[in-house]
């Protein structure tokens, strides 16, 4: 992982607008793709609430850069959390947010599935507000863009990759995860107003 401070400082001045910028650029190709990364960065900020203050920057940054790994450029092991978090860490974006962007919406069940676990040790799981917000912000969002409840995500993902995938392998640890995640960002929604 890239250690640069000065890399990390300079991507600080506005990382949401350059994360914005970059998944762009990145996701150009793949209109639906960025059709649903707009959605989730747009949720994400929604729930800035269940975050602290000081996070929500990383949030939104990480909201726009979580799907960065489907882009044809930047695909290595076929696992998009992961090449994602890759690209981002080769370009000396923050740790921190090359760990969100690795583990989003419990990419981890998934990895281990496709024996990647390993590999997805390189980036800190900081299992967080930030990182159930993340999750919330993503699975509550559909595939084009259009907001959905949590369950009807996780049904159209399973019936999108299909019955034998790795993410249908792994749903059985992973959807209680997602589900918890949202109840404790709904809890601290409520807590906030």
């Amino acid at each position: 992982m890239r250690t640069d401070e000065g890399a990390e400082l300079a991507l600080a001045d506005d990382i949401v607008g350059q994360a914005r910028a970059l998944s762009a650029r990145l996701l150009v190709g793949l209109p639906d793709r960025w059709r649903h990364t707009i959605a989730v960065a747009e949720r994400a900020r929604e729930l800035t609430g269940a975050v602290n203050p000081a996070d929500c920057e990383i949030l939104c940054a990480a909201a726009w850069l979580h799907d960065v790994g489907y882009a044809p450029l930047i695909v290595d092991t076929g696992f998009h959390p992961l090449d994602g978090a890759r690209y981002l860490d080769g370009e000396g974006w923050p740790s921190r947010l090359c760990g969100l962007v690795a583990h989003h919406s419990g990419a981890l069940f998934v990895a281990r599935t496709l024996d990647l676990g390993d590999q997805m040790a390189a980036y800190p799981d900081e299992r967080s507000p930030v990182t159930d917000a993340l999750a919330y912000a993503d699975q509550t969002v559909g595939f084009r863009g259009e907001p959905l409840p949590i369950e009807e995500r996780m049904a159209d993902m399973l019936r999108r990759h299909g019955s034998g995938s790795a993410n249908a392998t792994a749903h059985r640890f992973r959807a209680p995860y997602l589900l918890a995640a949202a109840h404790r960002v709904q809890q601290r929604l409520t807590l906030a107003t």
